[in-house]
């Protein structure tokens, strides 16, 4: 089957994260964002894409801050309100009938019930006719503890993390599943060392 190249993201499952800002007057705002993706290990950052005209872009430029949040399955039903068009003079938090969770380096709020939330501050923003995507540094990283695991890892099935693919029709929502098999990074070297270790001690 041969399709257009703009129907990637159907064969491509992408995270449901929400990404909470507060305006330069103090309004919340909220939208779902699924281009996001961490630039590369070990380093801080994370890399997400937005459309031009976007609440959530305004506030990161006036603000330089953001929450990315990450929900689990049971937030399918707050993806239309919070990416339904309101205006900016909307608190978004009440709209969808989330509540805010303080944060602890910025002042844009996080949602409650999600698992784990990034408190970033922008990085760099690299912007294009057509999009503008936005680099963030993690300034604060917050796990639900049932979800944290000894190794650091995340438990999938206690977190359930909300993931999308596209179709012709819209959206449909999915979620990872643990195969409970890995691998170590050491196992891509030849000495069988992973030259980054000593950054997750």
């Amino acid at each position: 089957m041969i399709l257009k190249p703009f129907k990637r993201e159907a064969y491509l499952p992408l995270p449901v994260t929400f990404i909470s800002t507060i305006s330069e007057t103090g309004v919340r705002n909220i939208a779902p964002y699924s281009c996001l993706m961490p630039v590369l290990r070990p380093l801080d950052l994370v890399c997400l894409a937005s459309a031009l005209k976007r609440d959530t872009l305004a506030n990161i430029r006036a603000t330089r801050e953001f929450v990315i949040n990450l929900a689990g399955v049971d937030m399918a039903d707050k993806v239309i309100p919070t990416a339904r068009f309101s205006p900016p003079e909307a608190d978004e938090f009440e709209l969808a009938g989330l509540t805010a969770k303080p944060s602890v380096q910025v002042q844009a709020p996080g949602i409650m019930g999600c698992y784990a939330w990034m408190e970033c501050r922008l990085f760099k923003e690299y912007a294009e006719p057509q999009y503008v995507l936005i680099m963030g540094q993690v300034v604060h990283l917050e796990v639900a503890d049932e979800v944290y695991q000894p190794d650091g890892s995340l438990n999938l099935e206690k977190a359930r993390p909300l993931m999308m693919t596209g179709s012709t029709q819209g959206m449909k929502y999915c979620r990872a599943v643990d195969l409970h098999r890995m691998d170590p990074f050491g196992a891509m070297f030849p000495n069988g060392k992973d030259p980054l270790a000593s950054k997750y001690e």
